[in-house]
């Protein structure tokens, strides 16, 4: 009986008849598997695409940032006058200059001894006589750092007290 039942399933030639138990994929089944996985592949892609393209921007923001803060921090521990009032000119490096005030207009030309991962960056100062906002004798320095479409700006206020408070405004 047992040779009935299995001779029963196979053709002359000795294959498997068609039946219930021949399993597989239709050509449509397949190509529409193919559609579907072709459009999730698509979506997560366009997705990797928009998110590795802006993955250095935080980067550039928080460089520009350090770098603005650093010069901005240098400004402002210098002092509020200039010690020697008889010079006005000539303070041209870093190591000249003497008071907030000479920081004024100066741009990169001025810090030649960054590194050269941040040479990139373009770097303007201003410094204005700011009384008016906060009371006191102040000046307001602010440090603009860009790159690209990026740009931070910090600003600081340098105050006249100490030994400062002698000198004119």
């Amino acid at each position: 009986m047992t040779n009935q039942r299995l001779s029963g399933r196979f053709n002359h030639f000795g294959r498997l008849r068609a039946g219930k138990l021949q399993v597989g994929f239709t050509l449509i089944e397949l190509v529409i598997f193919i559609v579907i996985v072709s459009v999730a592949v698509v979506g997560i892609l366009s997705v990797m695409n928009t998110v590795v393209k802006s993955s250095a921007d935080p980067m550039v923001r928080k460089q520009a940032a350090a770098l603005a803060d650093s010069i901005l921090e240098e400004i402002l521990l210098k002092p509020y006058c200039d010690p020697d009032p008889l010079v006005t000119t000539g303070e041209t490096t870093r190591d000249t200059m003497d008071d907030v005030s000479d920081f004024n207009g100066k741009s990169n030309a001025l810090f030649t001894d960054l590194p050269s991962e941040v040479s990139a960056y373009t770097i303007n100062i201003a410094v204005t006589a700011d009384s008016a906002s906060l009371g006191i004798a102040a000046k307001q320095a602010t440090v603009t750092v860009s790159r690209g479409t990026e740009s931070v700006s910090m600003t600081g206020y340098r105050t006249r007290y100490g030994d400062d408070i002698t000198c004119a405004p």
